[in-house]
Protein backbone atom coordinates (compact mmCIF):
# COMPACT_ATOMS: atom_id res chain seq x y z
CA UNK A 1 0.00 0.00 0.00
CA UNK A 2 1.79 2.43 0.94
CA UNK A 3 2.03 5.50 -0.96
CA UNK A 4 3.39 8.57 1.15
CA UNK A 5 1.71 11.15 -0.62
CA UNK A 6 -1.37 8.84 1.32
CA UNK A 7 -0.01 10.33 4.60
CA UNK A 8 0.84 13.67 3.26
CA UNK A 9 -3.45 14.03 1.80
CA UNK A 10 -4.96 13.88 5.27
CA UNK A 11 -4.32 13.56 9.22
CA UNK A 12 -4.23 10.00 10.18
CA UNK A 13 -7.61 10.53 11.93
CA UNK A 14 -9.63 12.23 8.83
CA UNK A 15 -8.39 9.63 5.94
CA UNK A 16 -10.54 7.22 7.27
CA UNK A 17 -13.09 9.65 8.87
CA UNK A 18 -13.45 11.34 5.51
CA UNK A 19 -14.13 8.37 3.38
CA UNK A 20 -16.37 6.76 5.57
CA UNK A 21 -18.35 10.32 5.75
CA UNK A 22 -18.48 10.03 2.19
CA UNK A 23 -19.84 6.68 2.01
CA UNK A 24 -22.46 6.96 4.70
CA UNK A 25 -23.49 10.22 3.27
CA UNK A 26 -24.00 9.04 -0.29
CA UNK A 27 -26.72 5.99 1.43
CA UNK A 28 -27.21 2.79 0.45
CA UNK A 29 -25.63 2.20 -3.41
CA UNK A 30 -27.55 1.45 -6.45
CA UNK A 31 -24.84 0.16 -8.40
CA UNK A 32 -25.23 -0.07 -11.62
CA UNK A 33 -25.35 -3.18 -13.51
CA UNK A 34 -22.25 -4.93 -15.41
CA UNK A 35 -21.61 -7.89 -17.30
CA UNK A 36 -19.26 -10.74 -17.03
CA UNK A 37 -20.12 -11.86 -20.80
CA UNK A 38 -17.32 -10.11 -22.17
CA UNK A 39 -14.62 -11.85 -24.26
CA UNK A 40 -11.30 -11.14 -23.12
CA UNK A 41 -9.40 -11.60 -25.97
CA UNK A 42 -11.47 -8.54 -28.05
CA UNK A 43 -9.82 -5.47 -28.10
CA UNK A 44 -10.84 -3.38 -25.17
CA UNK A 45 -9.98 -0.51 -23.06
CA UNK A 46 -10.04 -0.75 -19.46
CA UNK A 47 -10.28 2.18 -17.32
CA UNK A 48 -7.73 1.98 -14.29
CA UNK A 49 -8.71 4.24 -11.33
CA UNK A 50 -5.66 4.44 -8.55
CA UNK A 51 -4.77 6.01 -5.42
CA UNK A 52 -0.93 6.95 -6.29
CA UNK A 53 0.37 10.47 -6.85
CA UNK A 54 3.95 10.59 -6.11
CA UNK A 55 5.79 10.60 -8.96
CA UNK A 56 8.32 7.62 -8.39
CA UNK A 57 4.24 5.98 -7.70
CA UNK A 58 2.55 6.51 -10.68
CA UNK A 59 5.94 5.56 -12.75
CA UNK A 60 5.62 1.86 -10.81
CA UNK A 61 2.11 2.02 -11.98
CA UNK A 62 2.61 2.85 -15.45
CA UNK A 63 5.63 0.38 -15.69
CA UNK A 64 2.94 -2.11 -14.63
CA UNK A 65 0.46 -1.59 -16.93
CA UNK A 66 3.04 -1.71 -19.81
CA UNK A 67 3.60 -5.06 -19.08
CA UNK A 68 0.29 -6.32 -18.55
CA UNK A 69 -0.59 -4.62 -22.21
CA UNK A 70 2.61 -6.52 -23.42
CA UNK A 71 1.14 -9.68 -22.53
CA UNK A 72 -2.69 -8.57 -23.50
CA UNK A 73 -2.07 -6.82 -26.76
CA UNK A 74 -6.01 -6.37 -26.90
CA UNK A 75 -6.40 -4.78 -23.97
CA UNK A 76 -5.90 -1.07 -23.38
CA UNK A 77 -5.54 0.45 -20.26
CA UNK A 78 -6.41 3.99 -19.26
CA UNK A 79 -5.32 4.73 -15.25
CA UNK A 80 -6.20 7.62 -13.78
CA UNK A 81 -4.44 8.29 -10.27
CA UNK A 82 -4.88 10.43 -7.02
CA UNK A 83 -8.25 9.17 -6.95
CA UNK A 84 -10.15 9.32 -3.73
CA UNK A 85 -12.89 6.49 -2.40
CA UNK A 86 -15.35 9.48 -2.28
CA UNK A 87 -14.88 9.57 -5.52
CA UNK A 88 -14.66 6.02 -7.10
CA UNK A 89 -17.65 5.17 -5.07
CA UNK A 90 -19.55 8.28 -6.69
CA UNK A 91 -18.99 7.43 -10.12
CA UNK A 92 -19.60 3.47 -9.34
CA UNK A 93 -23.06 4.79 -8.31
CA UNK A 94 -23.76 7.00 -11.26
CA UNK A 95 -22.50 4.34 -13.52
CA UNK A 96 -22.25 5.06 -16.96
CA UNK A 97 -18.99 5.01 -19.50
CA UNK A 98 -17.56 7.17 -17.76
CA UNK A 99 -17.01 5.07 -14.29
CA UNK A 100 -13.84 2.62 -14.08
CA UNK A 101 -13.44 -1.19 -14.47
CA UNK A 102 -10.96 -1.59 -11.97
CA UNK A 103 -10.50 0.29 -8.99
CA UNK A 104 -7.78 0.22 -5.99
CA UNK A 105 -8.17 2.12 -2.23
CA UNK A 106 -6.10 2.26 0.09
CA UNK A 107 -8.53 2.66 3.05
CA UNK A 108 -8.77 -1.00 3.74
CA UNK A 109 -11.29 -0.01 6.53
CA UNK A 110 -14.56 0.23 4.01
CA UNK A 111 -13.86 -2.80 2.58
CA UNK A 112 -17.30 -3.91 4.25
CA UNK A 113 -18.81 -1.28 2.93
CA UNK A 114 -17.61 -2.22 -1.18
CA UNK A 115 -18.87 -6.40 -0.46
CA UNK A 116 -22.05 -5.23 1.59
CA UNK A 117 -23.34 -2.70 -0.77
CA UNK A 118 -22.44 -4.55 -4.25
CA UNK A 119 -20.53 -1.77 -5.76
CA UNK A 120 -17.53 -4.17 -5.81
CA UNK A 121 -18.05 -7.17 -7.56
CA UNK A 122 -17.65 -10.81 -5.86
CA UNK A 123 -14.19 -12.28 -6.99
CA UNK A 124 -15.07 -15.74 -5.88
CA UNK A 125 -15.95 -17.13 -9.30
CA UNK A 126 -13.12 -15.28 -11.55
CA UNK A 127 -11.00 -17.09 -8.80
CA UNK A 128 -12.31 -20.45 -9.60
CA UNK A 129 -12.75 -19.88 -12.90
CA UNK A 130 -8.94 -19.24 -13.29
CA UNK A 131 -8.19 -21.73 -11.05
CA UNK A 132 -6.59 -19.49 -7.88
CA UNK A 133 -6.60 -21.08 -4.46
CA UNK A 134 -7.07 -17.69 -2.53
CA UNK A 135 -5.69 -19.29 0.75
CA UNK A 136 -2.51 -20.67 -0.86
CA UNK A 137 -1.99 -17.63 -2.79
CA UNK A 138 -2.29 -14.41 -0.03
CA UNK A 139 -1.57 -14.23 3.20
CA UNK A 140 -4.34 -14.87 5.70
CA UNK A 141 -4.62 -11.69 7.34
CA UNK A 142 -4.30 -9.94 4.32
CA UNK A 143 -7.49 -12.11 2.91
CA UNK A 144 -9.31 -11.24 5.89
CA UNK A 145 -9.00 -7.22 5.64
CA UNK A 146 -10.05 -7.80 1.83
CA UNK A 147 -12.96 -9.36 2.66
CA UNK A 148 -16.65 -9.28 4.59
CA UNK A 149 -18.71 -12.05 5.69
CA UNK A 150 -17.69 -14.39 3.02
CA UNK A 151 -17.75 -12.15 0.19
CA UNK A 152 -14.61 -11.74 -1.43
CA UNK A 153 -14.94 -8.58 -3.64
CA UNK A 154 -11.35 -7.06 -3.04
CA UNK A 155 -7.78 -9.03 -3.64
CA UNK A 156 -4.48 -7.20 -1.67
CA UNK A 157 -2.13 -5.13 -3.77
CA UNK A 158 1.13 -4.82 -1.59
CA UNK A 159 0.67 -3.99 2.40
CA UNK A 160 2.48 -1.92 4.97
CA UNK A 161 3.54 -3.86 8.31
CA UNK A 162 4.60 -1.37 11.20
CA UNK A 163 7.38 -1.73 13.43
CA UNK A 164 9.83 -0.07 16.13
CA UNK A 165 12.52 2.24 14.57
CA UNK A 166 15.59 3.32 16.89
CA UNK A 167 18.28 5.19 17.03
CA UNK A 168 21.25 2.81 17.75
CA UNK A 169 23.37 6.10 19.13
CA UNK A 170 21.29 6.61 21.38
CA UNK A 171 20.78 2.76 23.37
CA UNK A 172 24.28 2.63 23.50
CA UNK A 173 24.65 5.58 25.15
CA UNK A 174 22.38 4.37 27.64
CA UNK A 175 23.54 1.31 27.28
CA UNK A 176 20.73 -0.90 25.92
CA UNK A 177 21.58 -3.86 24.51
CA UNK A 178 19.01 -4.28 21.87
CA UNK A 179 15.85 -2.99 20.91
CA UNK A 180 12.94 -3.77 23.67
CA UNK A 181 10.48 -7.14 23.12
CA UNK A 182 7.90 -6.30 25.66
CA UNK A 183 5.89 -3.40 27.34
CA UNK A 184 7.46 -3.11 30.50
CA UNK A 185 11.13 -3.81 28.45
CA UNK A 186 9.91 -0.53 26.21
CA UNK A 187 8.73 1.23 29.39
CA UNK A 188 12.24 1.18 31.09
CA UNK A 189 14.05 1.93 27.61
CA UNK A 190 11.97 4.29 27.56
CA UNK A 191 12.83 5.91 30.42
CA UNK A 192 16.75 5.32 30.31
CA UNK A 193 16.78 7.17 26.83
CA UNK A 194 14.76 10.12 27.78
CA UNK A 195 16.94 13.32 28.22
CA UNK A 196 14.98 16.77 29.88
CA UNK A 197 16.00 20.06 29.19
CA UNK A 198 14.42 22.45 31.83
CA UNK A 199 10.35 21.51 32.14
CA UNK A 200 10.41 20.40 28.90
CA UNK A 201 12.87 17.32 26.62
CA UNK A 202 16.02 17.05 24.66
CA UNK A 203 15.06 14.16 23.63
CA UNK A 204 12.17 11.48 24.68
CA UNK A 205 12.63 7.70 24.50
CA UNK A 206 8.88 6.95 23.20
CA UNK A 207 5.68 8.80 22.31
CA UNK A 208 2.88 6.63 23.32
CA UNK A 209 0.03 9.81 22.62
CA UNK A 210 -1.90 8.40 20.33
CA UNK A 211 -1.87 11.76 17.99
CA UNK A 212 1.67 11.73 17.29
CA UNK A 213 1.80 10.64 13.33
CA UNK A 214 0.87 6.69 12.70
CA UNK A 215 0.60 6.17 16.49
CA UNK A 216 -3.17 5.60 16.20
CA UNK A 217 -4.74 3.22 18.71
CA UNK A 218 -6.10 0.74 16.46
CA UNK A 219 -2.46 0.05 15.18
CA UNK A 220 -0.55 -0.20 19.12
CA UNK A 221 -3.56 -2.16 20.32
CA UNK A 222 -2.70 -4.71 17.04
CA UNK A 223 0.08 -6.05 19.82
CA UNK A 224 -3.04 -7.64 21.94
CA UNK A 225 -4.38 -9.28 18.70
CA UNK A 226 -7.50 -7.57 20.10
CA UNK A 227 -11.03 -9.03 19.26
CA UNK A 228 -13.80 -6.27 18.37
CA UNK A 229 -16.48 -7.71 17.31
CA UNK A 230 -18.05 -11.51 18.57
CA UNK A 231 -19.83 -13.87 15.97
CA UNK A 232 -22.74 -11.69 15.58
CA UNK A 233 -20.91 -8.44 14.87
CA UNK A 234 -21.70 -7.38 18.08
CA UNK A 235 -18.96 -5.14 19.24
CA UNK A 236 -17.88 -6.64 22.67
CA UNK A 237 -14.12 -4.67 23.94
CA UNK A 238 -15.70 -4.16 27.72
CA UNK A 239 -16.16 -8.12 27.55
CA UNK A 240 -12.51 -9.05 27.64
CA UNK A 241 -8.98 -8.00 28.98
CA UNK A 242 -7.25 -6.72 26.27
CA UNK A 243 -8.25 -3.43 26.28
CA UNK A 244 -7.52 -3.18 30.09
CA UNK A 245 -4.24 -4.35 29.39
CA UNK A 246 -3.41 -1.92 26.33
CA UNK A 247 -4.29 1.38 28.58
CA UNK A 248 -2.67 0.35 31.34
CA UNK A 249 0.39 -0.27 29.27
CA UNK A 250 0.24 2.65 27.36
CA UNK A 251 -0.06 4.63 31.01
CA UNK A 252 2.72 3.54 32.38
CA UNK A 253 5.43 4.58 29.23
CA UNK A 254 3.20 7.94 29.54
CA UNK A 255 3.90 7.98 33.37
CA UNK A 256 7.81 6.64 33.08
CA UNK A 257 8.61 9.99 31.21
CA UNK A 258 6.97 12.35 32.85
CA UNK A 259 2.87 12.58 32.61
CA UNK A 260 0.29 12.76 29.55
CA UNK A 261 0.48 16.72 29.82
CA UNK A 262 4.29 17.52 29.92
CA UNK A 263 4.17 14.84 27.18
CA UNK A 264 2.05 16.35 24.73
CA UNK A 265 3.38 19.92 25.24
CA UNK A 266 6.54 18.19 23.45
CA UNK A 267 5.29 16.81 20.74
CA UNK A 268 3.91 20.18 19.83
CA UNK A 269 7.41 20.93 18.79
CA UNK A 270 7.63 18.23 16.16
CA UNK A 271 7.60 19.25 12.45
CA UNK A 272 5.39 17.44 10.20
CA UNK A 273 5.32 13.99 9.73
CA UNK A 274 6.62 13.74 6.12
CA UNK A 275 9.17 16.74 6.30
CA UNK A 276 13.14 16.75 6.94
CA UNK A 277 11.23 18.15 10.83
CA UNK A 278 10.26 15.02 11.75
CA UNK A 279 10.60 14.22 15.13
CA UNK A 280 12.71 10.50 14.74
CA UNK A 281 14.73 11.82 11.88
CA UNK A 282 16.12 14.78 14.13
CA UNK A 283 16.92 13.11 17.39
CA UNK A 284 13.74 14.15 19.65
CA UNK A 285 12.18 10.53 19.93
CA UNK A 286 14.86 7.35 20.27
CA UNK A 287 12.34 4.98 19.49
CA UNK A 288 9.52 5.43 17.24
CA UNK A 289 6.73 3.28 15.69
CA UNK A 290 6.75 3.37 11.63
CA UNK A 291 5.78 1.50 8.69
CA UNK A 292 8.11 0.21 6.13
CA UNK A 293 8.11 2.97 3.94
CA UNK A 294 9.82 5.38 6.46
CA UNK A 295 13.29 3.34 5.82
CA UNK A 296 13.64 4.42 2.22
CA UNK A 297 12.98 8.17 4.08
CA UNK A 298 15.64 8.25 6.00
CA UNK A 299 18.04 6.60 3.72
CA UNK A 300 17.50 9.45 1.49
CA UNK A 301 17.16 12.06 4.34
CA UNK A 302 20.82 10.60 5.59
CA UNK A 303 20.14 11.43 9.45
CA UNK A 304 23.30 12.16 11.65
CA UNK A 305 22.21 8.98 13.46
CA UNK A 306 23.07 5.50 12.92
CA UNK A 307 19.64 3.51 12.82
CA UNK A 308 17.36 -0.02 12.66
CA UNK A 309 14.25 -1.22 12.46
CA UNK A 310 12.77 -4.39 15.35
CA UNK A 311 8.83 -5.57 15.66
CA UNK A 312 6.86 -3.61 18.05
CA UNK A 313 7.12 -5.20 21.88
CA UNK A 314 4.39 -7.35 22.68
CA UNK A 315 2.47 -7.66 25.61
CA UNK A 316 3.99 -8.73 29.04
CA UNK A 317 2.48 -12.40 29.12
CA UNK A 318 2.42 -13.10 25.47
CA UNK A 319 6.40 -13.18 24.72
CA UNK A 320 5.84 -16.06 22.17
CA UNK A 321 4.02 -13.72 19.91
CA UNK A 322 6.87 -11.25 19.35
CA UNK A 323 7.78 -10.70 15.76
CA UNK A 324 4.20 -9.83 15.06
CA UNK A 325 2.56 -6.15 14.07
CA UNK A 326 0.06 -3.87 12.47
CA UNK A 327 -0.98 -5.12 8.77
CA UNK A 328 -2.85 -3.07 6.45
CA UNK A 329 -2.84 -2.06 2.57
CA UNK A 330 -4.31 -1.23 -0.61
CA UNK A 331 -6.72 -3.56 -1.79
CA UNK A 332 -8.60 -3.83 -5.73
CA UNK A 333 -11.38 -5.01 -7.36
CA UNK A 334 -13.72 -4.76 -10.10
CA UNK A 335 -16.37 -2.47 -10.64
CA UNK A 336 -19.82 -3.75 -10.39
CA UNK A 337 -21.04 -1.52 -12.76
CA UNK A 338 -17.80 -2.70 -15.84
CA UNK A 339 -19.47 -4.15 -18.47
CA UNK A 340 -16.09 -5.65 -18.83
CA UNK A 341 -15.74 -7.82 -15.80
CA UNK A 342 -13.48 -10.56 -17.91
CA UNK A 343 -11.19 -8.12 -19.34
CA UNK A 344 -11.11 -5.87 -15.72
CA UNK A 345 -10.09 -9.90 -13.93
CA UNK A 346 -7.27 -10.28 -16.58
CA UNK A 347 -5.79 -6.83 -15.16
CA UNK A 348 -6.68 -7.45 -11.54
CA UNK A 349 -4.95 -11.21 -11.60
CA UNK A 350 -1.85 -9.55 -13.08
CA UNK A 351 -1.47 -6.72 -10.57
CA UNK A 352 -2.51 -8.87 -7.29
CA UNK A 353 -1.44 -12.65 -8.35
CA UNK A 354 1.58 -12.71 -10.96
CA UNK A 355 4.59 -13.13 -8.11
CA UNK A 356 7.19 -10.89 -10.62
CA UNK A 357 4.47 -8.17 -10.90
CA UNK A 358 4.33 -8.11 -7.30
CA UNK A 359 7.43 -8.37 -6.39
CA UNK A 360 8.45 -5.69 -9.28
CA UNK A 361 5.67 -3.20 -7.88
CA UNK A 362 7.00 -4.44 -4.66
CA UNK A 363 10.43 -3.03 -5.04
CA UNK A 364 9.34 0.12 -7.13
CA UNK A 365 7.54 1.57 -4.16
CA UNK A 366 9.10 -0.12 -1.41
CA UNK A 367 6.27 -2.06 0.18
CA UNK A 368 5.26 -4.90 1.38
CA UNK A 369 4.49 -7.98 -1.32
CA UNK A 370 0.74 -9.04 -0.56
CA UNK A 371 1.29 -13.16 -2.05
CA UNK A 372 3.01 -15.80 -0.29
CA UNK A 373 5.48 -16.24 -3.16
CA UNK A 374 6.50 -12.70 -3.88
CA UNK A 375 7.69 -12.37 0.11
CA UNK A 376 9.96 -15.21 -0.96
CA UNK A 377 10.80 -14.39 -4.10
CA UNK A 378 14.86 -14.35 -4.08
CA UNK A 379 13.99 -11.10 -6.42
CA UNK A 380 12.75 -8.83 -3.81
CA UNK A 381 14.31 -5.96 -1.99
CA UNK A 382 16.06 -7.63 1.28
CA UNK A 383 17.86 -4.61 2.63
CA UNK A 384 17.73 -5.43 6.79
CA UNK A 385 15.63 -2.71 7.64
CA UNK A 386 13.15 -3.72 5.16
CA UNK A 387 13.88 -7.60 6.11
CA UNK A 388 12.10 -6.69 9.39
CA UNK A 389 8.68 -5.84 7.70
CA UNK A 390 8.91 -8.76 5.68
CA UNK A 391 9.20 -10.71 8.90
CA UNK A 392 6.27 -8.80 10.13
CA UNK A 393 4.00 -9.29 7.67
CA UNK A 394 4.87 -13.18 7.44
CA UNK A 395 4.29 -13.14 10.91
CA UNK A 396 1.48 -15.94 11.73
CA UNK A 397 0.46 -13.57 14.47
CA UNK A 398 0.24 -10.62 12.85
CA UNK A 399 -3.20 -8.84 11.99
CA UNK A 400 -5.11 -6.36 10.28
CA UNK A 401 -8.65 -4.55 11.50
CA UNK A 402 -11.67 -6.66 10.85
CA UNK A 403 -14.32 -4.99 7.79
CA UNK A 404 -17.47 -3.91 9.09
CA UNK A 405 -20.35 -3.01 7.42
CA UNK A 406 -20.01 0.93 8.29
CA UNK A 407 -16.36 0.77 7.07
CA UNK A 408 -13.76 2.46 9.64
CA UNK A 409 -16.49 3.93 12.06
CA UNK A 410 -15.69 2.08 14.62
CA UNK A 411 -11.75 2.93 14.31
CA UNK A 412 -12.56 6.88 14.45
CA UNK A 413 -14.78 5.70 17.71
CA UNK A 414 -12.13 4.19 19.40
CA UNK A 415 -9.70 6.97 18.37
CA UNK A 416 -11.56 9.57 19.93
CA UNK A 417 -12.56 7.20 23.22
CA UNK A 418 -8.37 6.63 23.18
CA UNK A 419 -7.87 10.51 23.42
CA UNK A 420 -9.87 10.51 26.38
CA UNK A 421 -8.41 7.87 28.35
CA UNK A 422 -4.78 8.83 27.50
CA UNK A 423 -5.94 12.46 28.49
CA UNK A 424 -7.20 11.42 32.04
CA UNK A 425 -10.96 12.46 31.07
CA UNK A 426 -12.21 8.53 31.45
CA UNK A 427 -12.87 7.66 35.10
CA UNK A 428 -13.81 4.61 35.12
CA UNK A 429 -12.24 2.33 32.14
CA UNK A 430 -14.93 -0.30 32.00
CA UNK A 431 -17.85 1.86 31.74
CA UNK A 432 -16.40 3.96 28.98
CA UNK A 433 -15.61 0.42 27.10
CA UNK A 434 -19.15 -0.73 27.57
CA UNK A 435 -20.70 3.25 25.87
CA UNK A 436 -17.90 2.18 22.98
CA UNK A 437 -19.29 -0.53 22.77
CA UNK A 438 -22.89 0.44 22.58
CA UNK A 439 -21.93 3.74 20.30
CA UNK A 440 -20.30 1.08 17.91
CA UNK A 441 -23.08 -1.52 17.95
CA UNK A 442 -26.01 1.76 17.08
CA UNK A 443 -23.65 2.97 14.03
CA UNK A 444 -23.65 -0.40 12.64
CA UNK A 445 -27.00 -0.97 13.05
CA UNK A 446 -27.85 2.84 11.57
CA UNK A 447 -25.71 1.60 8.41
CA UNK A 448 -28.11 -1.02 8.16
CA UNK A 449 -31.08 0.59 7.83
Amino acid sequence: MTRTQRRRRAPALLVPLLAVLGLLAAGCANPGRGSADDDPAQPVTLKFWHGWSEKNEVKAVDEAIARFEGLHPNIRVKATGNVTDATVNQALRAGGSDAPDVVSSFTTDNVGQYCSSGMWADLDPFLAKSGIDKERVFPKTLLSYSSYRGRQCALPLLADAYGLYYNKDAFEEAGIARPPRTMSELRDAAAKLTRSSGGSYKRLGFMPNFRLYQNSPDRLFAQWDPRYFDGEGKARLAESAEAGDFFAAQRSIIDAQGGYARLETFRTTFGDEMSSQNAFLTGKLAMHMDGEWRGLMLNAAKPSFRWGTAPMPVPDDRPETYGRGYLTGTVAGIAHSSRHQNAAWELLRFLTADTDEVVAFANAIHNIPSTKAALASPKLDRDPAFRTFLDIAANPHSVGMPPSVNGGQYIVALREFAYNVEAGRVRDLTKGLRALDRQIDDDNLQSRD
